[in-house]
């Protein structure tokens, strides 16, 4: 199991343009083979700042995905909304508690 982890800051009067696009594409980004799950949360402090956090069996599943089409579409629609650049994070389960 591998998790991804990335941030996006967003121009404030972007975001909800990127809610939207979120919206639109979570369902097949979810049900994209290898996907066992999908959140997006948005950083306590700073509205414009948001973070998917992404389940996956493997890296080869994560990679399938990142050199989809849909991954490409989606994230050509994503990126024009930054107002910094991205930070993401591959991160593999040491410990789980409950």
């Amino acid at each position: 199991m591998i998790n991804r982890i990335v941030r996006m800051s967003f121009d404030p009067s972007k975001t909800q343009e990127f809610v939207a696009l979120f919206d639109s594409v979570k369902d097949k980004i979810a049900s994209f083979e290898g996907c066992e799950g999908l959140i997006l949360l948005r950083d306590a402090e700073h509205e414009n700042v948001y973070l998917t956090y992404s389940y996956w069996q493997s890296e080869a599943h994560l990679n399938k995905y990142r050199f989809s089409l849909l991954f490409k579409e989606t994230w050509q629609g994503t990126k024009i909304l930054f107002n910094d650049k991205p930070v993401a994070w591959s991160c593999l389960v040491e410990q789980k508690v409950k």
